[in-house]
């Protein structure tokens, strides 16, 4: 992660100084205290301390999103880079109608859709690139209760391995479906925060989360040769 973390920050040094930004303030929120109010502030006064901050902040999460949206760390980490430059180029733009959390990933699955339609994903190896990825963003797997209510508590190598076919599984799903399990099953997003960064309205980020989810138990179900309650 320390790693990454370097080399993103100073893949956009150069970037930085030179992307014009709009420097009206933004007055969406209320509260002068609000963090993310003095972090967009100085983002739109280009400040590259700020950007910084910006980065070691979502870094682990967008770069986690990205690989079980794409299933490539290559493209994973060329792609996290790029969201980062457009939330930069952006920031102008940006009017306080929803969380910053919230904007940035709307940017990100935006980006990684346009970058799916040009990319014919290899399935050889994505055991091995998710198995190294769940390692390095704990963070963002922190919250996964679908993974937890299949792995098995009494037997770590059994646990393990049905982690594993479950990162395989959410794969497999059909991309718009996906996309919403893993907003709100790993990402742990509310049902209005998905629609925000979707556009889809709430009773359809519902409807594709119970039928991934469906998806997913069957995939699973399959793959261990067994039923699961």
């Amino acid at each position: 992660m320390a790693q990454r973390s370097v080399r993103l920050a100073e893949a956009q040094r150069q970037r930085f100084a030179r992307v014009e930004g709009n420097r009206a303030r933004w007055t969406g929120v209320s509260s002068p205290e609000d963090p993310d109010l003095r972090l967009v502030e100085r983002l739109m006064l280009r400040d590259e301390r700020a950007f910084n901050v910006l980065v070691r902040t979502y870094e682990g999460r967008i770069f986690g999103l990205m690989v079980r949206m794409i299933g490539n760390r290559a493209e994973a980490e060329d792609l996290a880079q790029e969201v980062f430059v457009q939330v930069f180029k952006a920031i102008g733009s940006f009017r306080g109608e929803s969380k910053l959390s919230t904007w940035i990933y709307r940017i990100a699955i935006n980006l990684c859709k346009n970058r799916s339609k040009y990319l014919r994903v290899r399935h050889a190896g994505d055991e091995e690139q998710l198995d190294s990825v769940s390692e390095q963003v704990g963070s963002a797997d922190a919250h996964r209760p679908t993974v937890s209510d299949i792995a098995r508590p009494d037997d770590m190598v059994e646990g393990r391995e049905a982690e594993r076919i479950v990162r395989r599984a959410i794969f497999e799903l059909e991309p718009s479906f996906r996309e919403c399990l893993v907003l709100r099953d790993i990402e742990d997003l509310s049902y209005d925060e998905i629609g925000a960064i979707t556009g889809l309205p709430e009773g359809t980020v519902k409807s594709r989360i119970h039928r991934a989810r469906g998806q997913l138990k069957e995939i699973v179900e399959r793959e261990l040769g067994e039923k699961l309650s």
